[in-house]
């Protein structure tokens, strides 16, 4: 990612984002992102346990990466669990301090018949 700074007489260098440009938290765009990740990694797969550390490490990464490429002023931190189908429940969890006006999160719940996958992606503004 290329970002381009300006000199700007009160406040010394400005990044060109801070000059007007989309700098919001997108959750469709996000969720359209994670689900396609999702599909990329895992498809049409059935569920193999020596398969999990691999799917997960795939959708995070691509998640990441095309978030990055939005190019929008955030930091980004991407979650995924996956689970069998088998009956098991699963509980989580998570709690943020942040600005509510400029930092997001998007979870995606993504399922087939065999495996559960859960994806969050938290955005911070920089």
């Amino acid at each position: 990612m290329v970002i381009f700074f300006r000199r700007n007489q009160r406040r010394g260098l400005t990044r060109d984002w801070e000059q007007g440009q989309n700098t919001t938290f997108v959750v469709d765009e996000v969720s359209a992102i994670i689900k396609e990740a999702i599909e990329s990694a895992i498809g049409g797969n059935a569920y193999q346990h020596s398969k999990v550390n691999q799917w997960t490490t795939s959708v995070v990464e691509q998640t990441l990466n095309q978030l990055t490429k939005l190019g929008k002023p955030f930091k980004y931190i991407v979650t995924c669990v996956i689970m069998q189908k088998n009956g098991a429940g699963l509980h989580t969890a998570s709690s943020c301090f942040w600005d509510n006006s400029s930092d997001g999160t998007c979870t995606v719940r993504w399922e087939n018949k065999t495996m559960y996958c859960i994806v969050s992606a938290f955005g911070l503004a920089i």
